[in-house]
């Protein structure tokens, strides 16, 4: 080597420190790619997705050959690094001490962190340009990287560690949420509706009911005009149906078909209960996902929550659970009462019998879900007693104040925003605060 000129010999160098440096790009890169849109791609029809795809496929392999080449790149680089040193300084301990840090330095940062930097912030587009390059060279070194895979499998089995075989790590339902919330893949309303549906599993049917005495039943005992007038004024197409008590349940009448009976005078109990559908029962707990399913199965719309003695604890429609995903599009009862009303100075006037989870998805506050479903029930648990009208307290941060009591439970409350905060946020739909369900 000593006929090789000192420039030539730099030049050799700077040449071995690039490839060192492709290898650590390459290897940052492949390890960094997002896998799913390199699937993607390569059913696409993009050749280095493929040859990726198949580099991944063998891990143990892929990494061997790069830190083969990477290994003897940088010995190489040591190796010119002493006897350009030679040649310039002669073999003093102090020049061989300033050779080691100068090429430890140039490996470190034009080898190493550059590199690899680079190939984490571009790992899906080098990927794929890295593998034409990494499939040709694992092909060639094949027999070097099995040799030297025979130690490396021989040291895991000696530790007993056994890697997996090419299956991809699985995430849990927390995590795909959080890459739905966190990640920067799904944004505005798509994010918020997946986010809703992976909470589906987590909510049940006792969550989004309507209570049972917010129920609208037909009572068959009537009289016919009083029955007449109940349909008449009813907005809604499906009405539960029971006799002289509501936890008895007959069935279920669909208004359409009332419209044939009214043509020929035929609004009686008899006539009613000729065309009545089976009543549809769910067991209290259910979760919405599993209760979407099976209204789909069964080819259900409507279905009365039940306690496991059999008693109506309140209904729940296909609707309720389509909201929990998309945010709320049904209609409001004609006449009905309001659930939420904004006051002058930032408070607001809620209906006692509102569910917490909607208060706390729309009003963005912090009521605890685990025990009742609606304030009037948080309150009297937390009080543990009906209060009456002008008690103010503290709960879940807010301040709560009653304003109607009415037969053994709370109708209307005043939320004022918490002390040393801004008032209570503008009303929001199920789709802008995803994050809240839980």
């Amino acid at each position: 080597m000593s006929e090789i000129s000192v420039s030539t010999l730099l030049l050799w160098l700077v040449l071995l420190l690039f490839v060192s440096g492709f290898f650590s790009i390459a290897e940052t890169a492949m390890m960094a790619v997002n896998r799913y849109r390199l699937r993607l791609r390569a059913q696409r029809g993009v050749r280095g997705a493929k040859l990726a795809l198949g580099l991944l496929a063998r891990i143990d392999k892929l990494l061997g050959v790069i830190l083969l080449g990477n290994t003897l790149v940088a010995a190489g680089a040591a190796t010119l690094t002493a006897v350009i040193t030679k040649r310039l300084f002669g073999e003093g301990e102090v020049a061989l001490a300033i050779g080691t840090v100068a090429i430890s330095f140039a490996l470190l940062v034009f080898s190493e962190i550059t590199p690899k930097v680079v190939g984490a912030a571009h790992a899906d587009r080098l990927a794929p340009v890295v593998s034409y390059i990494l499939s040709p060279m694992l092909k060639a070194a094949t027999p070097v990287v099995w040799f030297v895979n025979l130690f490396v499998q021989g040291l895991l089995k000696l530790f007993r560690f056994q890697p997996g075989r090419g299956a991809e790590a699985t995430l849990s339902q927390e995590e795909v949420r959080s890459l739905v919330l966190e990640g920067h893949y799904f944004r505005g309303k798509h994010r918020a509706m997946l986010a809703n549906l992976l909470d589906l599993d987590s909510v049940s049917v006792d969550d989004v009911m309507t209570p049972r005495n917010h129920i609208e039943a037909l009572d068959l005992s009537e009289k016919p005009a009083l029955l007449a007038q109940q349909l008449a004024t009813s907005y809604h197409t499906r009405v539960p149906v029971f006799e002289h008590a509501l936890d008895n349940i007959i069935g279920v009448l669909h208004l359409k078909q009332v419209l044939r009976l009214q043509q020929v005078g035929e609004m009686d109990a008899e006539h009613l209960r000729g065309i009545l559908r089976p009543a549809y029962f769910i067991p209290a707990g259910t979760p919405l996902l599993a209760q979407l399913q099976q209204f789909q199965a069964d080819r259900q719309r409507l279905g009365l929550v039940v306690d496991e003695y059999g008693e109506l604890l309140g209904l729940v429609s296909l609707e309720d659970i389509l909201e929990e995903i998309v945010g709320e599009f049904t209609t409001q009862a004609p006449g009905g009462p309001e659930i939420f009303q904004r006051e002058p100075d930032g408070s607001v006037v809620v209906d006692g019998m509102a569910s917490l989870r909607v208060l706390n998805r729309k009003l963005g506050t912090s009521f605890p879900l685990e025990g009742p479903k609606t304030l009037s029930g948080l309150i009297v648990e937390h009080l543990g007693d009906i209060p009456e009208a002008g008690v103010s307290f503290r709960l879940a941060g807010q301040t709560v104040e009653v304003l109607q009591v009415q037969d053994h439970a709370v109708r209307v409350v005043k939320l004022a925003p918490p002390v040393g905060r801004s008032p209570l946020p503008p009303l929001q739909t199920t789709g802008e605060q995803a994050s809240s369900i839980s």
